[in-house]
C-alpha cells in the first residue's frame, strides 16, 4: 500500500506522535508512507524511520490557503496512492476539495480521524467525510453520532489510542542519579505523598480544582505535595501567573511545585503516589491516565469523556464526580490509604496500529478490486 497522511505540522503533540507511529508501522510492514505537513522538529525522525515527508502548508487558517487546492490535486493524482488519511480540520478541507475534484477511479480511498471533541460546526464536520471515520474512543463515536447525525454509523470505526508498554513499564523505578537530581532540584517534595497533575497550563485542565484539593488535604493534616507538570502556552502566560497567584494566596508555595514541561514524565509518574486528571471539559481520550496506570500508579479522574471511559475499563475506583470538591478530597484520601488493584491495560499501541493498518488494508483491497 501507499498511504498519505496529512496534518498541519510536525512540531509535537498527540496527533503528530500518532502520525509518526503509523508511518513507522507502515514502513516496517513493507508499505510506503508519505506525510504531508508544513514541517517541524519531528521531520528528521519521520524520515529516519523510513517515511517520505512532503512540505505543504495546508494548516494555516486563511482564505489564501485554499489556493493550494489545484496544485495539491495535481500532486495527489501523480502519487497514485491507495489511502489518503486526513488528521486535522484545515488541511482536511484543502485535501478533501482536491480529492473530490479527481475522477472517482483515480482517487485514493479517504480516511479521516476525529482526534478531539471539536466545537460543533460545519467547519468541524469535514472530519466526518471520510469513507472510513476513525474515532479515537467510544466517547468520540458518541460525539459524532450526537452532533453529526448524517454521518453513516457504519463508516465510523473506533480505534482507541494506545501507549507503548515498554515506554511506561509496570513497576518502573527511576535510577538513583535521577532521584538525587530531582530531590536536589525540588527538596520540598522529599518524604511527601506526591499528587501529580500532568498537562499543559490551559484553563480546562482543572488546575484550580487541584490547588483547592491540596489546600483541603493540608488542612486535614495530610503530608501531601502537589506537582503541576506541564509547559506554559505562550498565549496563556496570564493564566500561568493566575495559578501561581492562587498558590501564593493559599500560602501553598512549599506545598505545590510547578515543574514546567518535562521529558521525563515516566520518572515523575514513578515517584507519584497518585496521578490526577481533572479536566473540566471532556477529553477525547485519556493518554496520561493510561500511561500512569500501565506503570501501576493509581489515577483519579473526573467521570466524563475519554478519561471516564478509560478509568471505567481499567480502574473504576479512580472515578469521581465532575466538579465535586468534597468527593474529590474523599476519593484521594481513600486511594492514598488503600489503593485498589489495576486491571490489565487494553489501550496498547500495537492494538491501535493493527486497527489502523487493518482499516487501510480493507479500503486498499477494495481499490485493487475496482
Amino acid at each position: 500500500m501507499k498511504v498519505i497522511q496529512v496534518l498541519p505540522d510536525l512540531n509535537g503533540g498527540g496527533v503528530e506522535r500518532g502520525t509518526l507511529e503509523v508511518g513507522r508501522a507502515l514502513v516496517e510492514a513493507g508499505h510506503q508512507s508519505v506525510v504531508v505537513s508544513a514541517g517541524g522538529k519531528l521531520v528528521a525522525q519521520l524520515e529516519q524511520e523510513g517515511s517520505e515527508h512532503v512540505t505543504w502548508d495546508l494548516g494555516r487558517k486563511s482564505l489564501l490557503t485554499f489556493r493550494h487546492i489545484w496544485a495539491f490535486r495535481r500532486w495527489l493524482k501523480a502519487q497514485n496512492a491507495d489511502v489518503l488519511h486526513l488528521r486535522s480540520r484545515m488541511p482536511a478541507w484543502i485535501a478533501w476539495l482536491a480529492w473530490r475534484g479527481m475522477p472517482e477511479e483515480e482517487r485514493p480511498h479517504l480516511v479521516t480521524t476525529v482526534h478531539g471533541l471539536y466545537s460543533v460546526s460545519r467547519y468541524s464536520e469535514i472530519m466526518c467525510r471520510g469513507e472510513k471515520v476513525i474515532a479515537v474512543s467510544n466517547t468520540v463515536r458518541r460525539y459524532i453520532e450526537d452532533n453529526y447525525p448524517s454521518t453513516d454509523p457504519s463508516k465510523i470505526e473506533v480505534i482507541h489510542r494506545g501507549i507503548d508498554p515498554e515506554e511506561f513499564p509496570l513497576g518502573y523505578k527511576p535510577e538513583q542519579a535521577w532521584l538525587e537530581q530531582w530531590y536536589s532540584d525540588w527538596p520540598q517534595t522529599k518524604g511527601k505523598l506526591l499528587l501529580t497533575l500532568p498537562g499543559r497550563l490551559t484553563r480546562l485542565k482543572g488546575h484550580h480544582d487541584f490547588i483547592a484539593l491540596i489546600a483541603q488535604l493540608k488542612q486535614q493534616g495530610m503530608n501531601v505535595h502537589g506537582l503541576i507538570v506541564g509547559g506554559v502556552d505562550p498565549k496563556r502566560k496570564a493564566y500561568a501567573e493566575e495559578l501561581r497567584q492562587a498558590v501564593s494566596e493559599q500560602k501553598l508555595e512549599q506545598d505545590i511545585t510547578f515543574t514546567g514541561a518535562r521529558s521525563d514524565i515516566r520518572e515523575v509518574y514513578a515517584i507519584s503516589n497518585l496521578v490526577l486528571s481533572l479536566s473540566t471539559k471532556p477529553e477525547s481520550f485519556g493518554r496520561t491516565v493510561v500511561e500512569a496506570l500501565n506503570m501501576g500508579v493509581p489515577v483519579l479522574g473526573y467521570d466524563h469523556g475519554g478519561v471516564g471511559e478509560v478509568l471505567s475499563a481499567l480502574y473504576p475506583e479512580g472515578l469521581t464526580a465532575l466538579g465535586d470538591q468534597q468527593a474529590l478530597a474523599e476519593s484521594v484520601t481513600q486511594l492514598l490509604e488503600s489503593p485498589a488493584g489495576i486491571s490489565e491495560n487494553v489501550f496498547l499501541l500495537d492494538n491501535m496500529l493493527n486497527g489502523t493498518l487493518g482499516c487501510y488494508s480493507g479500503l486498499s483491497n477494495e481499490r485493487a478490486a475496482r
